[in-house]
């Protein structure tokens, strides 16, 4: 299990694959691995580049404890958890998860829960700068994920 902060750009596939070298071959039977990137709106708005604040120690320790729970609930290989702080620009990554287990239940179950929980819970502050200025985003909640997606057209 690796959980980490970044100040710096990583390539997110080439972390996964070289995490995935150091597992023991045939070990698993399924990957299943998300990326979040920095894009160029939000809320209907340009973005140019965003700085994520974090409150070192804390947030350590929170995403220690989401690794943790994942690799409790499911029957898990290993897990990795990248997450940037500081500035990003456009395109790069800002988080990765990634799990490996014999089955893809498990797999694609650890890393949803990584990625909703960090989301919704993990002590994380965007602040995005646009062509109007810059704007501290509004904390992600169930509620406001909720209405993201059924304005997109998903399910409630």
């Amino acid at each position: 299990m690796r959980v980490e902060l970044r100040q710096s750009p990583f390539d997110p596939y080439a972390e996964a694959a070289a995490f995935q070298r150091g597992l023991k071959a045939g070990s698993w039977g399924a990957t299943a691995v998300f990326v979040g990137s920095m894009r160029d709106f939000n809320l209907g708005v340009g973005v140019e580049r965003m700085f994520l604040e974090h409150y070192p120690g804390m947030t350590e320790d929170h995403l220690d404890r989401i690794a943790e729970q994942a690799r409790k609930r499911w029957s898990l290989v290993d897990l990795l958890l990248l997450h940037r702080v500081g500035e990003v620009a456009l395109g790069e990554a800002i988080v990765l998860t990634a799990a490996w287990a014999e089955h893809r239940v498990d797999a694609f179950a650890a890393c949803r829960f990584m990625i909703e929980d960090l989301k919704l819970r993990a002590p994380f502050w965007k602040k995005e700068f646009t062509a109007q200025g810059q704007r501290w985003v509004e904390p992600a909640t169930p509620e406001r994920e909720r209405d993201v997606a059924v304005k997109a057209g998903g399910q409630e």
